[in-house]
């Protein structure tokens, strides 16, 4: 079964074919469409909507969405459709709602035209960019979404972790610090797009690549490697054993990590 999340996204990607479609569809109507393009559609099994039945249920699907992702275009993205005050007709004030109403201005006993439904394909492909940013922005909320969460189960372990050594499981305690700061290490890393050459890289593999690429300076390079050395000193039998404040140090070390290192 998918997730909300991936349901989002399903919506959202369905939502930008649509608006692609339709502007397909005012394309084909205002100056038709080459033949290739037809025969890619006809074999894809692609058939464009009327613009004028489907455009309205779109636009106010997209409309809410912009609005709750991205609410500093929202304005740019009604402009295109219609805007409320002009003085004149032409190629810039002109919009989708002309468009639907088949408006065509002209001037002169010629009857030269100023404008008509050619000027509404910028229109709808301002629209659809906006569209196209928003999804961007969603992938951007989800990872804002990700650290949060991620953040929220460290504080949650380093908790376990500090409970733990109160109550003497030295080294279990030393052990949960210890993998928070791999994984928020190995997150960061990841974040910055670098790659140990190893299967199972170690918490001094990862500071050592941060190091590398000067993510991190040398007095928190070298700090990291002493909460490296503290949690080795809880996972390995070394000449003498961890005590509750080694564990208190290493958590509290950590603690500050997780907050000033990404």
């Amino acid at each position: 079964m998918k997730s909300n999340i991936d349901l989002m996204k399903d919506e959202l990607k369905a939502l930008r074919q649509n608006g692609h479609n339709l502007y397909l569809s005012m394309l084909d109507d205002v100056r038709g469409l080459p033949d290739e393009l037809k025969k890619e559609l006809d074999k894809d099994g692609i058939k464009l909507p009327n613009f004028k039945i489907h455009y309205d249920s779109w636009y106010s699907e997209a409309l809410v969405v912009i609005k709750q992702m991205l609410p500093d275009r929202l304005d740019d993205f009604v402009k295109q459709y219609k805007q409320d005050k002009r003085k004149e007709i032409d190629f810039l004030t002109y919009g989708i709602s002309d468009y639907l109403l088949g408006l065509r201005t002209t001037k002169g006993y010629k009857k030269t035209v100023v404008v008509d439904k050619s000027a509404a394909i910028g229109k709808i492909e301002i629209q659809n960019s906006i569209l196209a940013a928003v999804t961007k922005r969603f992938e951007s909320k989800l990872f804002d979404i990700q650290e949060v969460l991620q953040s929220d189960i460290f504080d949650s372990e380093l908790d376990t972790a500090r409970e733990l050594n109160r109550k003497g499981f030295i080294r279990g305690a030393g052990a949960i610090a210890g993998v928070v700061l791999e994984k928020h290490l190995g997150h960061v890393c990841e974040i910055h797009s670098l790659k140990s050459r190893k299967k199972h890289p170690s918490i001094a593999d990862f500071y050592q690549m941060l190091k590398e690429k000067e993510i991190i300076d040398t007095p928190k390079w070298r700090f990291i490697q002493h909460l490296g050395d503290l949690r080795n000193l809880c996972d390995h039998p070394k000449e003498r054993d961890p005590t509750k404040d080694d564990v208190l140090e290493l958590i509290e070390g950590v603690e500050k990590i997780i907050k000033t290192v990404f």
